[in-house]
């Protein structure tokens, strides 16, 4: 439970950051926010990746935050601490808290004193209720959920019950944060009050996740095949709710017809000492047509060299891999979950789940296309990404949420469910107007 030390980092994962973009010197007259980010572990992922580029733009002259891990400080920890952000771990042992630990986190809180905790994910917002409540002094607490939530069975048995936790406990933080609508809607049906709820999208480094010829010939050279192969991706972790399953089988079914087109798929797992996945691949005959790259950390590389890329999910909150590879102009072929019609909109192409031949449908589709049909799909996704997700405009979302909560915390428990918007913004995507979460919407801020 130690201050970690500041340390330079080598180029890696997100590249360096440049003067223009270091955090500003605060003003010795401002009296900042202090605000502590509660999260699981700072392992790479959807949500950590967030955390990470949320606080490379957070307003420092206003804001002043700290990272608290409650496991393992994780790849992401010497990042944080790159942009004069300190980081603390409680190091938790157990997949529920333990009296012991709490009162670590409870001490540690207390030592720091926050005027806002916001948790990531369920264990980080079940932390941050059970920290602001033992805190020193009064604490605005917000929780922010990451995931889609169809039902349970997905999930660990300890997160099952803090997900039955938050269900009970959803009324007490000022805010809960969705990263998408159908998030929203499907915590609603679970229990979760809305009341409190406002829905912030994810946001992209359009800089960074950029088409390039130079990551197209240097990631084919890497994989051992030719210049003009044409490459389909997957990225994400393995995990029943990914459904690679859906994904090769597709695959299977577009070589019969496109015998010449490349597999890539990256991930936590995905790797050819899964003997699951390495089962499925022997079984349908794939293993001279898939790369598995596990975990990688030059996605922006990776991603710029796909000419499709795939979403195979059975269900999703806000994909960041979907918007990164639309922010590279790589049109992409997803799954009617979530989301994903808001945010892909005509920019690619929508297929029911768990239906390998439409998936392979729509990779197919793209495929006959040409590469001058994908590159006109693949600039209008990245187009969409710049209008509709840049990084700044969500992360002054959040800046907006914390001014509002410090300024008028009596606020809190009155608002409804907020939907950030835009034009274009598909009817379809939005919850079902008997669903629990059928209420006003409002773009944040607009009250």
């Amino acid at each position: 439970m130690s201050l970690l030390p500041n340390r330079k980092l080598p180029p890696t994962l997100l590249g360096p950051r440049s003067p223009a973009t270091a955090p500003a010197v605060p003003r010795a007259d401002l009296k900042r926010t202090r605000i502590i980010h509660i999260i699981n572990d700072l392992s790479i992922g959807g949500a950590e990746m967030m955390l990470y580029k949320l606080l490379s733009e957070l307003n420092r002259e206003r804001f002043d935050p700290v990272v608290v891990s409650l496991r393992n400080r994780g790849l992401l920890n010497r990042r944080i601490e790159s942009l004069g952000v300190p980081v603390y771990s409680v190091a938790m042992r157990l997949a529920l808290p333990t009296p012991t630990s709490c009162w670590r986190l409870i001490r540690l809180i207390r030592r720091l004193k926050p005027d806002l905790i916001q948790g990531w994910m369920y264990h980080g917002n079940l932390a941050a209720q059970i920290a602001g409540a033992f805190a020193s002094r009064t604490v605005t607490v917000v929780w922010n959920v990451r995931q889609s939530l169809h039902g349970l069975n997905y999930e660990k048995r300890s997160t099952a019950i803090v997900i039955k936790l938050g269900a009970l406990l959803s009324s007490l933080p000022a805010r809960v944060i969705y990263n998408s609508k159908s998030a929203a809607a499907q915590h609603g049906v679970m229990g979760y009050q809305l009341q409190n709820g406002v829905v912030i999208p994810n946001g992209f480094i359009t800089k960074l996740f950029t088409p390039s010829l130079e990551a197209r010939r240097s990631v084919r050279t890497e994989l051992g095949v030719a210049e003009d192969v044409l490459l389909i991706g997957l990225v994400g972790r393995y995990h029943p709710v990914k459904d690679h399953e859906n994904f090769l089988r597709a695959a299977a079914l577009l070589l019969r017809s496109h015998p010449d087109v490349q597999f890539v798929l990256c991930g936590e797992k995905v790797n050819w000492i899964n003997p699951a996945l390495c089962s499925l691949i022997d079984e349908l005959k794939l293993a001279e047509r898939v790369h598995l790259l596990d975990q990688r950390q030059d996605m922006p590389r990776i991603t710029a060299a796909l000419d499709i890329a795939t979403s195979s999910s059975r269900a999703e909150s806000f994909p960041n891999v979907i918007g990164e590879a639309m922010s590279c102009g790589v049109p992409c072929v997803v799954t009617d979950v979530s989301d994903l019609v808001w945010i892909v909109g005509e920019t690619g192409r929508i297929v029911p789940p768990r239906n390998a031949r439409a998936l392979a449908d729509g990779m197919r589709d793209l495929v006959e296309m040409g590469s001058e049909g994908r590159a006109i799909l693949g600039k209008s996704a990245r187009e969409r990404v710049i209008k509709h997700f840049p990084l700044k405009e969500i992360e002054s979302r959040y800046e907006a949420l914390y001014e509002d909560l410090m300024t008028r915390p009596d606020r809190g428990r009155s608002s409804v469910v907020r939907y950030h918007e835009f034009s274009g913004h598909s009817s379809a995507a939005a919850p079902d107007a008997n669903s629990q979460a059928s209420e006003p919407r409002l773009r944040l801020g607009s009250e």
